[in-house]
């Protein structure tokens, strides 16, 4: 996922996204210690991935009460 396609997103649906991000992980880090992911590199996207909606959460957060 790409910042301009976080950046569209409201706030409700980024917590959302981020949630459903960190599961993703939590799920493909399980089946790493049983040896059933062939792509390791996908755990190092979804960490970006999650990076990512973490920053351009709290930069909504910040220009929120700076426009009220």
């Amino acid at each position: 996922m790409t910042s301009k396609e976080i950046r569209d997103l409201s706030a409700s649906e980024i917590t959302t996204k981020l949630h459903e991000t960190r599961e993703s992980l939590l799920q493909l880090r399980l089946r790493k210690q049983t040896g059933q992911v062939e792509k390791t590199s996908e755990i190092r996207n979804l960490r970006k991935d999650i990076a990512r909606l973490e920053t351009i959460q709290t930069e909504k957060k910040r220009k929120a009460p700076a426009a009220a």
